[in-house]
């Protein structure tokens, strides 16, 4: 969508791998700008906010084109699991949304949700609970309830 290599672009989704999932906006940065700030600069879209839409629905819904195209989606399961495993055997520190178990950042708590981490040879390291919008939190905090309702119906 910006028309630059994706190693300029830093964004995270946040939640469960699934339909609660979303775009942490507040937390995205393009060319060491704050995405708020890049896009205005960029001029390739008429309306981001109508574009954070678009993407974060595609995003989304990538499983589902993988298992139409493919059948499963265990190749892009490889592929994280090989940039994890990476991470982890050349002690990189890398940021990385990984699902861990939350002891009250972001003000969750008893609940695995994927956030930025830092991974490395001994596993996450710290929880990078950066500022969230009000929308994120909301969001975080609904796809933390669909877990405990999951985990609660077994």
């Amino acid at each position: 969508h910006c028309g630059i290599d994706v190693h300029n672009v830093h964004a995270y989704i946040l939640g469960e791998h699934g339909d609660s999932e979303f775009a942490a906006w507040s937390m995205t940065n393009v060319a060491g700008m704050v995405i708020d700030n890049y896009c205005p600069v960029c001029k390739k879209c008429s309306d981001w906010k109508s574009e954070r839409t678009i993407i974060e629905q595609q995003v989304r819904e990538s499983a589902y084109h993988i298992i139409n195209a493919k059948g499963a989606t265990h190749f892009a399961v490889g592929l994280a699991m090989v940039r994890i495993t990476a991470a982890i055997l050349r002690k990189q520190n890398s940021v990385m949304t990984v699902s861990v178990f939350l002891n009250g950042e972001f003000g969750l708590r008893d609940v695995c949700l994927s956030v930025p981490s830092i991974v490395t040879n001994t596993g996450v390291t710290r929880v990078i609970a950066g500022p969230l919008s009000d929308q994120e939190m909301k969001s975080l905090r609904h796809s933390a309830g669909i877990i405990k309702e999951a985990i609660d119906s077994l």
